[in-house]
This record gives C-alpha cells, structure tokens and sequence, in this order.
C-alpha cells in the first residue's frame, strides 16, 4: 500500500490517532503514532488520574513497537459461513511466518492464537476489540483499529488493521483487510490479563504506564480471601459483566478499586454499556458526540444533565414563501423541514434542508423530482436513517391519510408514495413516532368533520417498498387514552411509548390535557395504561398542547413549550422517568437564552443530544433564522 500520504486522522480503539510518516537518513520510513493529548487529558482527568507524558522511551514502553513499510492485504469470502481467506499477498507470509496454504479456507482469527495448535485466542487479546470486529462483519460495515496479534512462532505483532466490506447490488461479497504488522515489546511474565492499551492497576498514589506489575495479583498474595468475583479474569468481568450494567452503574463500579477503574475506563466497554442500555440506534446517533467527549463522559453528562444550556444563533438563507404549522424533522446532523400552511391558508409541498455542519449553515431549497400534495398539520420522520417519511394533514381537497418517502442522500431525490393497506382515517394534527427505526407509530388526530381520535396505527417499513405493499396495523387495546389532538409520543426503553397532553375530551382547564399513558408494543398484546398518577408530584407540567417531548437516551423524557394554560411559562423544562417504580416529575433548570415559544411540530433532535426550537423568540413560526438550542452535552468543538 502507498505510504505517501503526510498525515491523516484515523479513529482507533475509540480515540482519534494521528498518523504521520518521518523519512530519517539511511532509514526505512516508518510510522509513529500517537494518542491525541487532549482526548487523553480530558479523559484522565475525568477519572481523577495524574498524567504521564513521559513515553517516548521505547526501553520503557511494553508497547512499543518498529513499523514494518509494507502492508498486508487479505481478502475473505463473505458468502461462506465464517468468513474464509481466499488470498493473501506475500508481505502477510513474511510478517506472519505462515504460508498461503496454511491460512486459505480459514477464519483470520488463528492470529490471535499465539500456539498455532491453540484452541481459543490468547487472553492478552482484548476482547473489547474483538466483539466490535464482529459487530462491523455483522452490520457490513467497515472497522478500523488496532488488535494484537502473533507471528507462527509466537512472537507479538501489533496489527494496524483496516477492514473494508465490498459487493455488488446490495449484496456483501467480499472483506478486503488491509493489516500493518509491528513487532510489540511485550513480557508475557509481566502484563495482566487481558491487556486494555493500559495494562497497569497499580495503585493511584504509584501510578506509571511503563509498570506492568498488577494490583490484583499482589492482593492476591497477601490477603487470600478477597472477594471471589475478582479472581473473574478482566474479559469476564468486561465482556459479561461490566456490559450489562447501566452507564450510571459502571461509573460507580469505576470507583471501588484500580482495576475496576481500568477496565470501566476502556472505551470499546463503555461504548458496549451504552449501547446495551440504549440500543443501537441510539448509540449509532450519538456516534458522533463522542468523538471529543468519549463514552464515559457523554453517558454521565447525559444521565446528570450537568452540562444542559440554551444558547441562541442565528443562519442564513431564507424559507420562502413564509409559513406556519409545517413539520420539521433531524437527518442525522441536518435539519429538514416540508410543507405547511402559507398564505391565505395555502398548503405548501415544498422541502428545505439546513446543514448544522456548514461552516455558515444556510437554508436551502431541496429540488426534488416530484413532491407530495400540500399540506399543514402533517407529521414528517426520519427511518433508516435518511429516509422521510409524510403522513396525512390538511391539504386542498380536505384531509389526507397518505405516505410520502423522500430519500434525502439519493443523487436525485424524489418524493414517492407508498401504497399501504388498511390505512387509518384521514386526518391532521395527530402525533407519530419510530420504532426500531423502520416503523412508523400514529396515535389521534382530528377528523373532517372536527371529532377527535383515539386510535393508534402501526406501519412497518422494513420491507423492500417498491416489491411489497406494507400493510397498517391497528394496535388493539382493552383500554385507550380519551380522544386527542396536539399531543406527543415518545420512545423510551427501545419498544415503549409515552403520550402526554393535547387536546383531549376529557382534559382539564379548557380541555388542554397534563395525562399521561404508556404502552409497551413488544408485549404480546399491547395495552395503553396511565401513568401512575399516585407517584406523580404536584409539580407536574401544566396542562398543554402542541408542546415538545424530547426522548434521552437512558429513557428519560423532558417536556416543555407549546400552548399552556394560564400564566406558566413555556419555557420551564420539566423532566421525567417513566420506568421508575413511582415516577416523578422534576423541574429542570437550565441557564442559558431560552426561547419564549417552542412548538413541538417545529422542534427536532440533532445527534441525540441537540435540541432546536425554530420561531422560538415571537412565537410566528415564519422567522426561521434564529434558533434556539438546548444543548444537552458539552461541545468542545463549539464556539465558545
């Protein structure tokens, strides 16, 4: 592989690696890399340790390593069951010692073998990085970090490796691997098991890299009773134990002795935690965050709220014609907008795009190829992660109970209706939310004829849509919340929704509702139930409509805006858990700029942790160049 490239930023065991290439006289050229220090400082001091900059001395450093110039290229089947080699170049025989009909038919995985006769991987192997290798053969999506290895002889090597999924229509035939082989320094009587870049559990006051004498074996010797699950090797504990714990949990487990506090600190761990407790959605939205926070950090900022703040900027462009009552949505880091009503009540068709991650962000018109009707009090989604998706509203023959899809990333992006079966009435000012990603979720509504709804519809989209017509599928329940408009779902706990205020029949104070119900549709037969109201405190949010529901990743949900009744403020935040045993609401409060108005169809979550409230300081929708953010984690990147 060419090596001429300067300089590149890669991303390697959870933190950004910069690499680059030194010529030295009457030397190969070689590799140096390097942990970014300020990625390393934030994260010491996040877990309370002194950092060692000492580490330039390779006699030193069990880690350290000589590069080899030449790379190593693999290429396994990805039809056959286990993912067999079919080719290597030579470099790979001469840096691992073994010839190509040795390894042909085989799983890449005998390197991690130190005895070629050895039935499972050396446990210096870390097994963080191992199961997210499989994750990425599993989802076809590619890898790239660092894993050690062994040489046919047994000799350590540090392999840089870059896994590349390719195929044809769809369809993953093949896994190019290309893979940088170093000898590693190691000694085997010394290190730990297994080995999480730092293998040193020494204790705080002692604490050096460069040591890798264990506490837990020294405790071992002097004090023969300790508790039991310490004697659990490190992958045990990481990988079947630590994993499953909630984030808030792993961080106290973090500080009950040095070699928990390593191995929770390991961000292939605390990136498994996070996605145990969140699911892979989340976790894959809020990829993003973590470049500069890591996992640790952006679990417990969202957790406590600690670094929650409001601030106010303004973009460029305009949306013309002006407009109210259209529907916006998040597309990864942009912000899309359809439809609503303009002037003298007009329906609109028309799309925008704003892209946070400009330079100077601007709104601009998407040209698209063909456009649903026009229409306000519609509900725009996003699936399968820049897919939209259009659902009923008030267009110029009356309501609509139709679906749009729009793939944003497409070269010539196109609105195209879905021909669905059994479709719910038409109606607009209902409330939707996704499931799993691919499933559409619509509750209430208001008819023609002005009667408020109760119902709730399921669409799944998984499917290929232009082979097979999706069906709706109404949720049956014994019971279900009283007929509303202007009310929200929320997803929590991956497959559980909570509805809260609107319009509703039997709602207080001039029929604005503060109810609240769940439903779980992984059960069997799904039920809506209300919320305990035993456990809810009197500091509850006012009753409401057309407010914003903001879903946190560890299942909490934050409630705010709208249109309140009486002299409460739209802007105080209220905060609530509903997987508590007696849920409670909290009253949050957040310095900042907060907006004066906030409308839950004009209100969206960019990257899990950006929440944007358009029209916020007069409450006239059409001023759509100041936004108010609520930012729920820090952002080191941002302007300060």
């Amino acid at each position: 592989m060419g090596m001429g490239m300067r300089e590149e930023d890669v991303q390697s065991g959870g933190k950004r690696l910069k690499c680059f290439t030194e010529e030295n006289e009457g030397d190969d050229d070689y590799m140096d890399w390097q942990e970014n220090q300020e990625d390393d400082d934030e994260d010491d001091e996040e877990m309370g340790v002194c950092n060692n900059n000492n580490t330039n001395s390779s006699s030193n450093n069990p880690f350290f390593y000589q590069m080899i110039s030449s790379a190593s290229f693999v290429v396994s089947d990805a039809l056959e069951p286990d993912f067999p080699i079919i080719y290597v170049n030579t470099v790979f025989e001469e840096s691992t010692g073994y010839r190509a009909d040795e390894v042909l038919g085989r799983n890449c995985r005998f390197l991690q073998f130190r005895d070629p006769q050895a039935q499972r991987r050396h446990p210096l192997v870390d097994p963080m990085v191992v199961s997210e290798i499989h994750r990425c053969l599993e989802e076809g999506t590619e890898f790239q970090g660092e894993l050690l290895n062994f040489r046919k002889d047994g000799t350590p090597l540090v392999n840089r490796l870059r896994l590349m999924p390719i195929g044809d229509d769809g369809i993953i035939t093949h896994i190019i691997a290309i893979q940088i082989f170093s000898e590693a320094n190691i000694d085997f009587n010394g290190l730990s098991y297994p080995v999480f870049k730092q293998p040193s559990y020494n204790k705080p006051s002692h604490f050096n890299f460069n040591s890798p004498t264990s506490e837990l074996n020294t405790d071992s010797q002097n004090h023969p009773n300790h508790c039991a699950i310490l004697q659990l090797s490190d992958e045990v504990l990481a990988h079947n134990i630590l994993s499953r714990l909630t984030p808030r949990d792993v961080a106290s487990i973090g500080s009950v002795c040095t070699r928990m506090r390593e191995l929770t600190k390991n961000e292939h761990l605390r990136k498994m935690v996070c996605q145990n407790a969140w699911g892979r959605d989340v976790t894959g939205t809020l990829e993003l965050s973590t470049r500069r926070l890591g996992w640790g950090r952006l679990a417990r900022e969202l957790t406590t709220l600690e670094a929650a703040t409001w601030k106010k900027f303004t973009v460029g462009g305009r949306v013309e014609p002006s407009r109210c009552n259209f529907s916006a949505c998040a597309v990864g880091n942009r912000l899309v907008l359809f439809g609503g009503e303009g002037i003298n009540m007009q329906p609109m068709d028309d799309t925008f795009v704003l892209n946070l991650d400009a330079a100077n962000p601007e709104w601009h018109r998407v040209k698209v190829a063909s456009s649903p009707p026009g229409r306000w009090g519609h509900t725009l989604s996003c699936l399968h992660g820049s897919l939209l998706v259009v659902f009923g509203g008030c267009g110029r023959q009356g309501l609509l109970n139709d679906v749009f899809v729009l793939d944003l990333d497409a070269q010539q992006p196109a609105w195209k209706e879905v021909t669905s079966e059994a479709p719910p009435l038409p109606r607009s000012w209902h409330s939707s939310c996704t499931i799993d990603g691919s499933k559409l979720v619509v509750s209430g509504g208001c008819t023609d004829s002005g009667v408020l709804l109760s119902d709730t519809f399921l669409l799944d989209l998984t499917k290929d849509l232009t082979k097979e017509r999706p069906m709706w599928r109404e949720i049956p329940s014994s019971w279900v919340p009283p007929s509303r408009l202007g009310h929200t779902l929320s997803v929590y706990g991956r497959t559980k929704i909570l509805m809260f205020g609107g319009l509703a029949k039997s709602g207080s104070l001039r029929l604005r509702s503060c109810d609240t119900y769940t439903i779980d549709l992984e059960e069997d037969e799904p039920q809506w139930r209300e919320l305990g109201a035993s456990g809810l405190t009197a500091a509850g949010p006012p009753p409401r409509l057309d407010h914003v529901a903001v879903s946190l990743p560890c299942g909490r949900i934050i409630i705010f805006g709208g249109s309140v009744a009486g002299l409460h403020s739209p802007s105080q935040l209220f905060l609530l858990d509903p997987s508590e045993e007696k849920p409670t609401w909290r009253i949050l409060n957040v310095p900042g700029q907060p907006p004066k108005f906030a409308w839950g169809h004009s209100t969206c979550v960019v990257g899990g942790t950006r929440v944007l409230v358009l029209g916020g300081q007069t409450g006239e929708e059409w001023i759509l160049n100041e936004l108010h953010e609520l930012c729920l984690a820090s952002r080191p990147d941002a302007d300060m």
